[in-house]
Order: structure tokens, then C-alpha cells, then sequence
């Protein structure tokens, strides 16, 4: 027999190993069940892999061996598979890295209405059945100005819960440029015909008249909508219709005017520095009778898709099939109530909401942090690397403020060798990056990795893991 046939012949059997004592104990922390899943595919594995092999080692199928694979699959398989991230990348919003981080206020809501049971649907005072908006009703009513209010799991459903109800069948007059596609390749004019109701372009691309709007209302037009380009921006010879003479030509022939935000925001984003977007109250001032927008882009909450204006629409909306299928749990419910709480305190805001603070972090202060940091980072990746701090800009992300940039500073990293070889070195930096134990997201631009250090708050955590970039194929050697 072979020294390869004589190591397969050698491998135990499934039962024989469950009954191997660290195994034992491997299926007392994760299941029978899985355990023995993990067993087989261990083992299937290894036969696969030796008898491909002339001169097998012994060594993996030794006890020992054995057991470390079962135990490094079953934690691979019980690991989460969402995990934190530094989100280095420059954008303070980035959807796919999960959009606003939550103040400590909504967390401790969320733990607090996850762990307990809780009144989400009950009336304390009378003792009978109660509706869960009544727990965002009045501060969102508050804060915007608005009768009453709704909310469902994101603002692409507030929009198309509010055509449903409001224009299901009927004509909804939109400026051509207006027709916007949000993340996913989700649309406008496909959100309006999943609403059931009929898209009537108007204008142009760059220029849309009142007179536009007004020759398109007929019999079966139901409502005027405008849409708030949050995602883009168009320049140069452009024309669009103020809010206030589409909210007068709306109520002249007695029909709604909705108004979508999409980012949406409680504040003048001015007061920090920032370009100045449409706020919730200022779109009741022009005359909209319903606004939708974000939770979780400008606002700093959690995904969630407001609805707010007159009451009658509202309850109108509410008693739609469809909002049932939209509807917020309660830990979502909790976190946006405690994220609506910070708003009536703006002085504070800067401070406790971390979307505001993140956008409104100084340039100063994030060069400092880079210049601190530099001499650590080089002594981690060694010669082969070159690591300096360069001004940059931050992008807001999500969608909002599209043309807006945000001084920042970041460490730039390139590599010492040939051109030829210095994008795959960057590359294989930016894969080591992200196999650290808090993953690192970063930019590639130029041929250099730019860490962008205006969403780096924990900068002891960052730099306590870069050792493992010493001891990687990358690092110091």
C-alpha cells in the first residue's frame, strides 16, 4: 500500500472523532448537529485533498490537526457575517457601509425595546389596543410642522405607499428632470408604475416651466409632485418650478402637492459649513400638504422612510393594506424616537448626533490625527511602503449634497516599487486592510491607497490592530 492510500486508510471516521474529547466539548458550544456537519465536510475534505497528493504528510490527519479544522470551520460558520468596519473611504454616508452611525442615545433604545417587552401596540392610559406610530406621531409632527404623520421601513416606500393611496390609476404630472434613479437601480417612473398610477412627463431635462404643469393637469390627474434631486444636480441652463407656484397651481384645482426630500433634513446643514439643503419645515412654508424623506442619510437615524403633512392624507395613507407590509419593528422605532429627541435640543446636536459631527469634524483636527498617526502605520508596513498626510476632500454620500465637498486630510499611501509593480502591491495592501480584525476601507486613487480620517473616531482601536500588518505578507520584513 501506499504511503498516500495507507494516510487515507488512516483517517477515522465521522463517529470516531465526535467522540474525540475537544470534540466533545466543540459540540457542547455548538450543536450536535452542526458540529457533525462540520466533521463531515472536514473530513470529506481532507480525503479530496491527500488523495490528490503523491507524498501525503501524516500530520493532517492526526488528531490535533483534525480537531483544529473542525473548530476553525464552526467558527467561521457561527461568526456574523455583518461586521464593523473603519470606513476610511472618504464618503460619511456610504450605503454600502450601512449609511448613518447611531448616537448612544438610540442605541441604549434599541437594547432597551429588544430586550423587554414593551407597549409598541398598547394603549397605557385606556388599556386597549394601541397604533405604533403614536410613538413618532407628535415629535416628528413637531419638529416639522406637519398635522400628522407616518412612518415606513425607508423613504422609497414612503413614496410609493403615498402614490398607491393617493393616485392609484390616476395621472401624476413629473418634470423630466425629476426622474431620478436612487440606489439599486430603483426609479421613479418604476416606483410610480408599481404604484398603479400613470407618469405624466412635463418640461425638459434641464428646464420645466409652470406652464408645463399646467397644460399636463386634466381629468384624471390626482396630484402634483415634485421630487428633490438630493442624488445629482443639474447646471448651467437650467428652469425649475419653485415650490410655491406648484403648491398654488396644485390647490387651484383642489389637488394635493407632494413633496419628496429623499435625504431630507430637520436643520439648516448651513450653521455647519455645509451647502444648504431643503428642510422638512421649509417645504410646509412653500405649501406641500405631504413630505417624505430619509431616516437614515441627512436625519442620522435608522433606515426608515418618513411621511408628514395634512391629516386627512395621512389618514388616508395609514389605512392602506399596503403600509402594514412596511411598517417599522420596534427597535427601529426606538432609535428613531430617541434620534428625533436629540433634534429638539440643536445646540446639543453637533455633539451627540454623529452624522452632524462627523460632517462638521474641522480640517485641522483630522490633519493632526493623520500626522499622529503616520510614524506608527510606516513602522508597521516597512520600506516598501512610502506614507504621507495630504489634504483631501470628503463626499457627504447616500445621495445627498451631490456636488459637495468637505476639506479633510488623509494618509496616502503608495509603494516604493516600479510602477509596473505598485498597483498590485496597493491592491494586496487593500485586501490585507480589509482582512484585519475591523476590517479597513479605504480608496484607491492615483495608484495610492487614501485612508480618509474623517470618520476615524477610534483611533486606539485602529491602531492597536496594526500590528497584524507587520506580521503580513505586506509589512515590515
Amino acid at each position: 500500500m501506499s504511503t498516500t492510500k495507507a494516510i487515507l486508510a488512516s483517517i477515522p471516521s465521522v463517529d470516531a472523532v465526535l467522540h474525540f474529547a475537544p470534540v466533545l466539548v466543540l459540540a457542547d458550544t455548538h450543536g450536535r448537529e452542526l458540529t457533525t456537519n462540520a466533521t463531515r465536510e472536514v473530513l470529506a475534505s481532507l480525503r479530496q485533498s491527500l488523495a490528490k497528493e503523491q507524498n501525503a504528510d501524516s500530520n493532517a490527519v492526526d488528531e490535533n490537526s483534525i480537531v483544529k479544522r473542525i473548530s476553525a470551520l464552526l467558527d467561521s460558520w457561527s461568526a456574523p457575517s455583518l461586521r464593523d468596519v473603519f470606513n476610511l473611504t472618504g464618503t460619511v454616508l456610504h450605503t454600502n457601509l450601512g449609511r448613518a452611525l447611531l448616537p448612544e442615545e438610540a442605541i441604549t433604545a434599541m437594547v432597551t425595546a429588544g430586550r423587554s417587552a414593551s407597549n409598541l401596540e398598547f394603549n397605557l392610559a385606556t388599556g386597549k389596543r394601541g397604533d405604533r406610530d403614536d410613538h413618532l406621531n407628535e415629535i416628528i409632527c413637531r419638529l416639522t410642522g406637519a398635522e400628522d404623520a407616518t412612518v415606513v421601513n425607508n423613504n422609497a416606500a414612503a413614496v410609493l405607499l403615498c402614490l398607491n393611496t393617493l393616485a392609484l390609476g390616476k395621472e401624476v404630472p413629473v418634470s423630466r428632470g425629476e426622474l431620478i434613479e436612487i440606489g439599486g437601480s430603483f426609479r421613479i417612473p418604476d416606483i410610480m408604475s408599481r404604484a398603479g398610477c400613470k407618469l405624466v412627463e412635463v418640461g425638459t431635462t434641464n428646464r420645466t416651466h409652470l406652464k408645463d404643469f399646467a397644460g399636463a393637469v386634466g381629468k384624471k390627474t390626482t396630484l402634483l409632485m415634485k421630487v428633490h434631486t438630493s442624488n445629482y444636480a443639474i447646471e448651467g441652463f437650467t428652469k425649475s418650478v419653485p415650490e410655491k407656484e406648484l403648491a398654488a397651481l396644485a390647490h387651484d384645482h383642489d389637488l394635493p402637492f407632494i413633496i419628496d426630500l429623499g435625504s431630507g433634513t430637520l436643520i439648516d446643514l448651513a450653521q455647519f459649513g455645509l451647502p444648504h439643503e431643503p428642510t422638512a419645515q421649509e417645504a410646509f412654508a412653500q405649501g406641500a400638504d405631504i413630505v417624505t424623506f430619509s431616516g437614515d442619510k441627512l436625519l442620522g437615524g435608522p433606515q426608515a422612510g418618513i411621511i408628514a403633512g395634512r391629516a386627512d392624507l395621512i389618514a388616508k395613507i395609514k389605512s392602506n393594506p399596503m403600509k402594514r407590509a412596511m411598517r417599522l419593528d420596534k427597535v427601529t422605532i426606538a432609535a428613531l424616537t430617541a434620534v428625533l429627541q436629540l433634534y429638539t435640543n440643536p445646540e446639543k446636536l453637533a455633539e451627540r448626533l454623529p452624522t452632524v459631527r462627523l460632517l462638521s469634524r474641522s480640517q485641522d483636527d483630522i490633519r493632526a490625527l493623520a500626522v499622529r498617526l503616520s510614524p506608527t502605520l510606516s513602522q508597521c508596513l516597512g520600506e516598501r511602503f512610502d506614507i504621507t498626510t495630504e489634504d483631501c476632500h470628503s463626499q457627504i454620500g447616500s445621495g445627498s449634497l451631490p456636488t459637495a465637498r468637505i476639506p479633510s486630510a488623509a494618509l496616502v499611501i503608495r509603494s516604493k516599487e516600479s510602477k509596473k509593480k505598485a498597483g498590485s502591491m496597493i491592491r494586496r495592501l487593500t485586501d490585507t486592510m480589509r482582512s484585519l480584525p475591523c476590517p479597513v476601507i479605504g480608496r484607491i486613487q492615483d495608484n495610492a491607497l487614501w485612508l480618509d480620517l474623517r470618520c476615524l473616531e477610534d483611533d486606539e482601536r485602529f491602531v492597536a490592530q496594526l500590528t497584524h500588518l507587520s506580521q503580513s505578507s505586506v509589512g515590515a520584513t
